[in-house]
Formats: C-alpha cells, structure tokens, sequence
C-alpha cells in the first residue's frame, strides 16, 4: 500500500512511523496489509507524511475496472472468471462428494446412498460447464439481446 512505500521512501520502521503518527506499530500493520483504517489515523498517517489525506487513497486497483477495458477485454475478463467459477464448482463437488462416499462406505456399507448426491449435484455440475464452455448456448448473449430489443419494443 502508499503507506509502506512513503515509510519506505524515508527510511522509517514501522516502529518509527507509529511513534510519529501517535499510532500502534498494529495499526501501521494493519494498514500497509490494505485493511481499512479510520479518519483519525489516516489524517495522522498525512500529516506525518506532510501530503494530502486524499493522496493516502490506493492509486491502482488490484484488477482493472470495467470502464478502462474496451468490450473485448471486458468479455474475456468475464469469461475467464466463468471458467474459474466453474473449476471452483467442479472441485468442491469433487472433494465433498469424495467425503460423501467415505463417510457412506464408513457408516452403512450396505446401501451406497451417496450415488444420488453425486448424481444430483453432477447435474448442476455438467449443466454449468456446458454453459460457460458455450456448448449449448440457449440462453446466451444472442438470446440476451433478442430479449432487451423485445422489452424495449424494437423490431430485429
């Protein structure tokens, strides 16, 4: 964060900067980690530094907004977070129904009930892989267009 890197410019500790600020070395912590920190000790924090309260804000944000991208970069940005969602999904499935089988094998070896979990959620699973790999695109950004034209009552 800007405040470790104005501590660093000087050749502040932590230690040092938290004397000066009349703050707790936890608190400069706190706040060169990006948790949120009151007015009070970011005005201290700007007065030790002898700059703007405003300038204390980060700069940069950690991905990139939507309104910097043009419309390609913000698809492809959707698209790969789609993607990451999904192996997300795929691995929770995987390891909780894996947990499902032991714990069934564990405690009733007699009937496998297990099977319609992973039958039910691997529906859910397959389904949604299919939508964000574009197999079956029913209702994607064609059928998305076609419905905002017909709310807004324009011809195709």
């Amino acid at each position: 964060m800007i405040v470790r890197k104005l501590r660093l410019q000087r050749g502040w500790s932590q230690q040092q900067l938290a004397q000066l600020a009349g703050l707790s070395v936890r608190t400069i912590q706190r706040i060169e980690r990006g948790q949120t920190a009151g007015l009070e000790s970011m005005k201290s924090l700007a007065a030790v530094f002898e700059i703007n309260l405003a300038d204390l804000s980060p700069q940069e944000p950690t991905m990139p907004s939507q309104s910097s991208l043009s419309t390609t970069q913000s698809q492809a940005l959707e698209q790969v977070r789609d993607i990451k969602n999904f192996y997300n999904h795929l691995l929770k499935y995987a390891i909780i129904v894996g947990g499902l089988f032991i714990l069934n094998l564990v405690t009733s070896p007699a009937y496998i009930w297990a099977w319609w979990v992973a039958l039910g959620w691997g529906i859910g699973v397959v389904s949604h892989g299919l939508s964000v790999f574009e197999v079956f695109d029913f209702f994607g950004a064609k059928w998305e267009k076609k419905q905002v034209e017909k709310k807004l009552g324009r011809k195709l």
